[in-house]
């Protein structure tokens, strides 16, 4: 039986799960410390919630307690002596607050806006680190796609050198021509060395950024990019605020601080109002010398009570309340109103971006449409002997710049329709 579990695991370690952008920021929230600590706070809250609810209850309390007492006696024959006595005592008492200027009302209020708070505060944690996981997402995938192409130049040029070697045998070429196709090799060999590095350092920034152990086997599903930018749609400014406001979190928390600030204001006007308590209990107690059940009852004594606390002056504690609360209102409107204009703002340079991505992105198309023509040309002319090696590379180099140019130009027009994706509230996946 154990044999059989050992060739089992071996068996599922052998296959290497390929990552989606879904997986890795399923995996980066549920490892992710801040998220966790943000769910801890939302826990908190809903304790709160919880205590501002109760605080509506009676409360209620029983008290017991032992007296020892000790009495110096006199007998018939004159000697004196003391002797002792046990009395117990029991109690049971409960107050509630009939009326305090709705203070505890709003309290219960207010604790349910924190409590709300604090989740779209959790939410926009988990949306920063989703960004932060996007972007070093596609980051692995443009390194990915750098290391083709540098791979792919490598392998075209060496064998154009070899080529080159023929030619030089025979005489048809100088040297120095052999030598230019070499020295480009050994540029090219360094830049795929350096684009391997470039791709090492993109999966570790990711797999740091996951909370996910280095992992020399981590490997990414690699979406079709091409098909993702064939489909994406030409956004525009103020449809895309519109769903921002209806769905980023840090509205939502300037909405909420808005309205606590509104609450406090309530709360404050409530100390200027009477607090009304309602209190009963009830209590007995009875001596170890007689009998214990008479005693109970002949010791029973309830009681109810209302009492009232009117504020009459407090050293103005509560104007300078009710004031400091309407200066709070004026700050959390303005934190409000800031809190918008600055998402206004972020949209309109996230659609700017993905225009002007869009645009460099079409340049580098034809750019690379047209030096791709130029170069197959001039490849067969070198191939024919009809070009020296030095205008072959140069031709080379044109397609090697605007190759890179393009890849650069795709990602960026790639990631900046995920940012509009981002403000619209629409998930982060491929």
């Amino acid at each position: 039986m154990a044999a059989a579990l050992i060739i089992t695991s071996v068996a599922v370690t052998a296959q290497t799960k390929q990552w989606s952008l879904t997986d890795c920021i399923g995996y980066a929230l549920e490892k992710n410390i801040q998220v966790r600590k943000a769910g801890v706070s939302v826990s908190l809250g809903e304790l709160s919630l919880q205590q501002a609810k109760d605080n509506l209850l009676p409360s209620l309390s029983a008290t017991v307690g032992e007296n020892l007492g000790f009495q110096n006696v006199t007998g018939t024959g004159g000697e004196t002596s003391w002797k002792g006595s046990s009395r117990t005592n029991a109690s049971l008492s409960s107050g509630l607050t009939l009326f305090s200027g709705f203070q505890l009302r709003n309290r219960v209020r207010l604790a349910e806006l924190d409590h709300k708070s604090l989740q779209y505060s959790a939410d926009q944690t988990m949306e920063s680190v989703s960004l932060s996981i996007m972007s070093a997402y596609l980051q692995v995938l443009y390194s990915e796609e750098q290391v083709t192409n540098a791979r792919n130049q490598a392998e075209a040029t060496r064998e154009e050198l070899a080529l080159a070697a023929e030619r030089l045998t025979l005489g048809a070429i100088a040297n120095s021509d052999y030598l230019q196709v070499k020295t480009q090799l050994a540029s090219e060999e360094s830049s795929l060395a350096s684009a391997v590095n470039n791709l090492k350092m993109a999966k570790l920034n990711l797999m740091q950024l996951m909370e996910y152990p280095v992992d020399e086997s981590f490997e990414l599903t690699r979406p079709d990019i091409d098909a993702i930018i064939s489909t994406v749609p030409a956004p525009e400014a103020a449809a895309v605020y519109a769903d921002a406001l209806a769905v980023k979190p840090q509205v939502q928390i300037a909405s909420i601080n808005r309205e606590s600030a509104l609450l406090d204001l309530e709360i404050a006007k409530g100390g200027f109002f009477p607090s009304v308590s309602a209190s009963a209990g009830m209590s007995t107690g009875f001596t170890r010398a007689a009998e214990m059940g008479s005693q109970l009852k002949s010791g029973f004594s309830p009681s109810l009570g209302l009492s009232a606390s009117i504020p009459i002056f407090r050293n103005n504690q509560n104007k300078a309340s009710v004031s400091r609360a309407k200066y709070g209102i004026t700050t959390a409107e303005l934190d409000e109103l800031n809190t918008r204009n600055q998402l206004r703002k972020e949209v309109e340079q996230a659609v700017l971006d993905a225009e002007s991505a869009l645009i460099s992105y079409q340049a580098a198309v034809n750019r690379y449409d047209a030096s791709a023509e130029t170069y197959s040309v001039s490849e067969e002319k070198f191939k024919l002997g009809a070009m020296n090696s030095v205008d072959f590379l140069i031709q080379k180099t044109n397609l090697t710049a605007a190759e890179s140019n393009l890849l650069q130009a795709k990602y960026e027009l790639v990631y900046s329709h995920k940012i509009i994706d981002f403000y619209r509230g629409v998930a982060l996946t491929f």
